[in-house]
C-alpha cells in the first residue's frame, strides 16, 4: 500500500466486550494504525465505559435481557452520520451482518464507498440466545441474511476454511479470502514464578481453558472429559478462565462428577492478564464445535502449550494432528485418554510444546494486517472511485 488509508470499521461487538471479533478488530486497528493507516471505529454505546481512542464513535445503545453484557444499537443512527461524513472514508470493513454491520452497509452505499466485510461467527450455532421463535425458523432466517448480506459487500474474509464453506454452501458468491486473526507475540513471564504466584504445586498438571462458559461452547464433553481424566492421574486439575451464562450449569456438572476439589472457575480476567494463565498451565483444551476459527489455541500455543481439540469448526485450524496437538473426536472418553497421554509423558509433551512455540508464527498480527491490506488494495482497484461514479450516473 503506497498511500495512507481512511478505514472505517462498523461492528455491534468491540471492547470493552471481550469475545474473538473484538479481539480481531483491536489487534487490525492497532496494526492498521501502526502502518499509518487512519482507522475510526463506529459501534455501540457500553454503559459505564470511556473510550481511551478519539477515534471511536458510539451509537445508542439497549441491553437486552437475552444478551447480556451485549448492548444493542438502536435508532436513529444518524446523529453519527455528521461525524461520518466529516472524514472522506476510502474503505468500510464491517465485522458483523447485524445492526451496525447493516448501517456500514447502507452508508457504504449511499457515499459510493467501497466494503469489506469479516465473517467471524457462525450465527446459526447460537439460536437458543433468541427467546420466542422456533430454532427452526430463527436457522432459516439467519441463512437468508448471511446470503443476502455477504453477497453485497465487495470482499469477505474469513479466519478459517470451514467459514469459508459454511459461506459457500449459503450460496455467497463474493470472493473470499482466508485470514486468520493475528496472535500477539507472546509476554517473556516467568512459568515458576507464575505457578507459584497462583498457588500451583510443582507436580500438578494443569488443564486450560479460556473462553466464554456456554452451551454452544460443548463444555459438558469438556468436563466430562477433564473427570475422566483426573480419575486416571491424581495430578491432573481443570482451570477454566472466563464466564459466561453457561457458569452454574457447569457447576451443578462438576460436582455431580464428584471434581469439585479439582476443579477451578477462575472467571473473567482481562485480556492482558490472560497470558499469565497459559505461562502456567501445561495443555490447553477446547472441545467447541461452533467456532470459525483457533484464536485462542494459537494464543495458548504460543506460550508452548500442547492443545487437544475437538475435531469440527474452525478451532482446529492451527492443530497438526500429532505434531503440535491432537484433533479428537466429539468423545469425553477420547479426549481425556489423548489428554492423559500428553501428560503422563514428559518426552511427547516436549515435542508438542516445541512444535506449538513455532505454530503462531503463522498468525501474527503483522502478517494479518499485510494480508488486510491486500483485500482492500483488490477491492479498491476493482470499485470506480466514487467522484467518477457520480459523474457517470449524471
Amino acid at each position: 500500500m503506497d498511500r495512507s488509508l481512511r478505514i472505517a470499521v462498523f461492528s455491534d461487538s468491540a471492547r470493552p466486550i471481550l469475545n474473538g471479533v473484538s479481539v480481531s478488530i483491536a489487534s487490525l486497528i492497532e496494526e492498521l494504525r501502526d502502518r499509518g493507516h487512519s482507522v475510526h471505529l463506529f459501534t455501540a454505546a457500553h454503559f459505564g465505559y470511556r473510550d481511551p481512542d478519539p477515534n471511536t464513535h458510539r451509537f445508542a445503545a439497549v441491553h437486552t435481557p437475552w444478551a447480556r453484557g451485549y448492548p444493542l444499537a438502536v435508532p436513529p443512527f444518524y446523529p453519527l452520520l455528521r461525524q461520518f461524513r466529516r472524514q472522506p472514508f476510502d474503505l468500510i470493513h464491517t465485522h458483523t451482518p447485524w445492526t451496525l454491520g447493516f448501517v456500514g452497509l447502507r452508508w457504504a452505499e449511499s457515499h459510493g464507498i467501497p466494503i469489506v466485510s469479516t465473517y467471524h461467527t457462525q450465527y446459526d450455532k447460537y439460536t437458543h440466545y433468541v427467546p420466542f421463535l422456533p430454532k427452526r425458523y430463527v436457522r432459516y432466517r439467519i441463512a437468508k441474511h448471511t446470503h443476502y448480506y455477504y453477497n453485497r459487500v465487495g470482499h469477505v474474509i474469513v479466519p478459517s476454511e470451514a467459514a469459508r464453506r459454511w459461506l459457500q454452501r449459503h450460496s455467497v458468491h463474493q470472493p473470499i479470502s482466508i485470514i486468520p486473526t493475528g496472535t500477539p507475540v507472546p509476554q517473556v513471564l516467568s512459568r515458576t514464578e507464575i505457578r507459584s504466584r497462583l498457588g500451583i504445586r510443582p507436580e500438578t498438571k494443569v488443564m486450560l481453558y479460556v473462553g466464554r462458559i456456554a452451551r454452544e461452547k460443548n463444555m459438558n464433553v469438556l468436563i466430562e472429559a477433564a473427570g475422566e481424566a483426573m480419575t486416571e492421574d491424581a495430578r491432573i486439575v481443570l482451570w477454566l478462565v472466563g464466564d459466561g451464562p453457561y457458569r452454574e450449569a457447569c457447576v451443578q456438572q462438576v460436582r455431580a462428577l464428584g471434581i469439585g476439589d479439582r476443579v477451578r472457575f477462575v472467571g473473567f480476567v482481562p485480556r492482558e492478564d490472560v497470558d499469565a494463565y497459559y505461562a502456567a498451565a501445561d495443555l490447553f483444551v477446547f472441545a467447541s464445535l461452533t467456532e470459525t476459527q483457533g484464536l485462542v489455541v494459537a494464543e495458548a500455543m504460543s506460550y508452548g502449550l500442547p492443545a487437544v481439540v475437538v475435531h469440527g469448526g474452525g478451532a482446529g485450524a492451527p492443530i497438526r494432528d500429532g505434531e503440535n496437538g491432537y484433533l479428537v473426536r466429539n468423545d469425553p472418553g477420547v479426549f481425556a485418554l489423548q489428554a492423559t497421554r500428553i501428560l503422563r509423558d514428559d518426552a511427547l509433551h516436549a515435542r508438542l510444546s516445541a512444535e506449538a512455540r513455532q505454530t503462531p508464527r503463522q498468525y501474527g498480527t503483522a502478517g494479518m494486517a499485510d494480508r488486510v491490506l491486500d483485500v482492500y488494495c483488490e477491492v479498491l482497484k476493482t470499485t470506480p472511485d466514487p467522484a467518477v461514479l457520480q459523474e457517470t450516473l449524471r
